[in-house]
C-alpha cells in the first residue's frame, strides 16, 4: 500500500509540475506577445498636440525612438503633472509607428485603452499623456 501511495504522489508532482510550466509559458507569450501590425503607414510620422495647458498645436515628427516625458532630458517635454518623468517611447518599428510605455505612473492611452505592450500607432489614432492628448498624423 505504501508502495501505491508514493507512486500517486510522483505522479500528482508531476502533473503539478507541468501545470506550474503550462502557466508561465502563457505568461511569457501574454506579455511578449507579437506586436499588433499597423494599416499601412510606410512613412515617417507626426504627432500633433491636440490637448494641453501648454503644447497645443506643437508638432512633433517622429523618425526614430523619441521619449516623451516631464524631464528635462526627455527627447520631448511634456508639461504635464500627471505625467512621468520618461512617460512613453513612440518610434518607428518596420515602418509602423510604435508607443510603449515606460511603467508610468498613470498609464499610457491609446483611444481610450490602456498601453500595457508596445502598440502600433495609425493615422487618427490619439495618444494620451496625463491631461495631454496627441493626434497621429
Amino acid at each position: 500500500m505504501p508502495a501505491l501511495f508514493l507512486n500517486l504522489l510522483k505522479l500528482i508532482f508531476i502533473g503539478l509540475i507541468y501545470l506550474f510550466l503550462w502557466q508561465v509559458a502563457r505568461a511569457i507569450s501574454a506579455h511578449i506577445g507579437p506586436v499588433p501590425r499597423g494599416r499601412g503607414r510606410k512613412s515617417p510620422a507626426e504627432l500633433v498636440v491636440v490637448r494641453s495647458e501648454s503644447l497645443s498645436g506643437k508638432r512633433i515628427p517622429v523618425t526614430s525612438a523619441t521619449v516623451l516625458g516631464r524631464s528635462e532630458d526627455a527627447d520631448v517635454v511634456i508639461d504635464d503633472p500627471y505625467a512621468s518623468d520618461f512617460h512613453v517611447r513612440v518610434g518607428l518599428n518596420e515602418g509602423d509607428l510604435v508607443a510603449q510605455d515606460l511603467g508610468s505612473t498613470n498609464g499610457t492611452y491609446v483611444n481610450g485603452r490602456r498601453v500595457t505592450v508596445p502598440t502600433t500607432l495609425a493615422k487618427g489614432d490619439a495618444l494620451q499623456i496625463g491631461k495631454t492628448i496627441l493626434e497621429v498624423r
